[in-house]
């Protein structure tokens, strides 16, 4: 009898309107081998936020991720609150952005850049809104 074994892969997704902006990003700050950095840190709202910048190359331990051609760096710590998230820009009349949507997330700031997990701490948005969401 075989024992099948499971890995749990551990991923982010971009949309096809991202991975174009990202790209797009790249050309335009001219740093086209650069990778886009994803990040969760402390504060927000909701207790945690995201964070994304653009970066040359993947720190020790960082989970790298490419998706159409763009490389996508994520430390393991936030790793553990991005797996299986979405990245997705959305381009609207108020300005565009990207959203991040994530499965992890139990409830998240009006504007979306903040939220709360399961086990997190943080104040809970009240109906949503956020002070911090201009």
């Amino acid at each position: 009898m075989d024992l099948l074994e499971q890995t749990n892969v551990e991923t982010i997704n971009l949309t096809e309107a991202a991975v174009n902006t990202v790209q797009t990003l790249l050309v335009q700050k001219e740093v086209p081998n650069h990778g886009l950095r994803v990040f969760v840190s402390g504060g927000g709202c909701s207790g945690m936020q995201y964070g994304m910048a653009l970066e040359a190359e993947p720190r020790p331990y960082d989970h790298v991720i490419e998706k159409g051609g763009v490389k996508v760096f994520v430390d393991p710590t936030s790793m553990m609150y991005l797996n299986n998230a979405t990245i997705d820009y959305e381009d609207s009349i108020m300005g565009g952005g990207f959203k991040i949507d994530n499965p992890n997330a139990v409830s998240s700031c009006g504007c979306g850049t903040s939220f709360k997990t399961e086990g997190s701490q943080g104040a809970a948005a009240s109906a949503g809104g956020c002070s911090s969401c201009g």
